[in-house]
C-alpha cells in the first residue's frame, strides 16, 4: 500500500485573481496531469447584440497562468488557511 501526497493549491474558491486577458474569481479547482487547474469566472460585460451562448465567461487555467491580487500579508494568511484546510480534508 502506498500513499500519495497532493501539493497544496496556491489559490482557493472565491479568491479574486488576474491573468493575461483579465481578472476573475476562482469557482472551482482540480488536480490534473500533475498540476492544479482553476475554473475562473470573469465578470460579465454588457450583453452582445447576438445574445449570450452560455458560460462564455468561465475558463480553466493552469496555476502558472494566474496571479493573486492580494498583498504579501494576505497571501501568507491565505497560505496558512489553505494548509489547515488541506490537513482537515
Amino acid at each position: 500500500m502506498s500513499a500519495s501526497v497532493l501539493p497544496v493549491p496556491k489559490f482557493c474558491y472565491g479568491q479574486i485573481v488576474s491573468f493575461i486577458g483579465g481578472e476573475g474569481i476562482i469557482k472551482n479547482y482540480r488536480f490534473k496531469s500533475g498540476c492544479w487547474e482553476y475554473l475562473v469566472e470573469m465578470p460579465m460585460g454588457p450583453e452582445p447584440q447576438m445574445g449570450r451562448v452560455g458560460y462564455e465567461t468561465m475558463i480553466w487555467l493552469s496555476e502558472v497562468d494566474i496571479s493573486s491580487l492580494v498583498n504579501n500579508y494576505s497571501e501568507k494568511v491565505l497560505n496558512w488557511k489553505q494548509k489547515n484546510l488541506a490537513k482537515a480534508c
